[in-house]
This record gives structure tokens, C-alpha cells and sequence, in this order.
């Protein structure tokens, strides 16, 4: 078995990666602290062909330097942009029609190997990494997913979090259509 390099993966430039038709949804980060959780968000944005990152509140920004040492490019390909408040957004992108839903932990929550990722558009908010997504802010998403988890820890991180969420949406809608 040999390793494929660089050049067998046959990854497309940044411009083709941009000009590429993106899975129908958007990831939103509320308050997330680390800047260098961040910059793995945006890494696996690109890897999963999401449409758009916001990044809310205290959310690290490119081109701060924790970002990018994650990122490794990933922020000139994905598509993102920076807002104050995450509530204001949420009212925003569902008066276009989008679904919010909250990964967290909550009463009546859709286990993630049940969630439906065809219903198009739709957006998924991570939270701070103590404190998880704002009360305020799942109090006006549509739903909550939640990773089954066995451990005795009540939370992965967040980039390992997105990073599951997002495999399991790319799996659903490019593998299972």
C-alpha cells in the first residue's frame, strides 16, 4: 500500500473550489473561543463543501494567527463572514427561508444519525466551548441534534463536534441522495 501525494488527490485550485455548487446549508459559530478551534471549523468546511461560516460574537476572525495555523488555506476557499449577534443572523436567515438548528444537548433533541439533512436550506450553530450554544440562541432555532456519545464526559470538542456533523450531512446528501 503506498500513499497518495499531493498531486494524486487532484484537489481543485481555490478559484475552482470557490465556483463550485456548495451542499445547502451553513454553519454557524456562537462564541466560540478558540481561535485555533476556529481555523479546524474552517478546515473542515472545505473538506465537506459547506456554503458559508459565520462567525458570531467573540469568534476568532483570519487573520488572526491561531486561525490560520489551524486553517492551513482553508479561509481564502470557504466563504465566511463575521457578525455581532448570532440571534440577529438566525432571524435573518430564516426570513430566507432557512432551518436553525442548535447542536446541543436538549429536551426532545434529534439524535445526528436521525436528523433528515435533505431539507434544504438549513443552518447549524456550534457554541462556546464551556458553554455551549446560548439558551437565547436555541430558543429560537427550530431544533436541536445531538451526538449519541458513551463516555463520561457530557461534550467533545467543538471542532471534533463539527467535524462529525459535518461528515455525517456530506455522507447524506452525496452518498445517500
Amino acid at each position: 500500500m503506498q500513499k497518495l501525494s499531493n498531486n494524486e488527490l487532484n484537489r481543485p485550485a481555490v478559484d475552482d473550489y470557490k465556483s463550485q455548487q456548495k451542499l445547502p446549508y451553513v454553519i454557524i459559530l456562537d462564541q466560540v473561543r478558540s481561535a485555533l478551534n476556529v481555523g479546524s471549523v474552517f478546515r473542515t468546511s472545505d473538506a465537506f463543501n459547506v456554503s458559508r461560516l459565520y462567525l458570531c460574537g467573540i469568534t476568532a476572525t483570519p487573520p488572526q494567527k491561531e486561525v490560520l495555523k489551524t486553517a492551513l488555506g482553508a479561509t481564502e476557499s470557504v466563504e465566511w463572514e463575521h457578525r455581532e449577534s448570532t440571534v440577529d443572523l438566525i432571524v435573518e436567515l430564516k426570513s430566507k427561508g432557512y432551518k436553525v438548528y442548535a447542536i446541543e444537548q436538549v429536551r426532545n433533541s434529534i439524535s445526528l444519525e436521525n436528523f433528515d439533512a435533505k431539507k434544504e436550506p438549513f443552518a447549524i450553530v456550534f457554541g462556546h466551548e464551556m458553554d455551549g450554544v446560548s439558551q437565547e440562541v436555541v430558543d429560537i432555532c427550530d431544533g436541536a441534534i445531538e451526538i449519541p456519545q458513551s463516555g463520561i464526559k457530557h461534550s467533545i470538542n467543538i471542532s471534533v463536534c463539527a467535524g462529525a456533523v459535518c461528515w455525517e450531512i456530506y455522507r447524506q446528501l452525496k452518498f445517500n441522495k
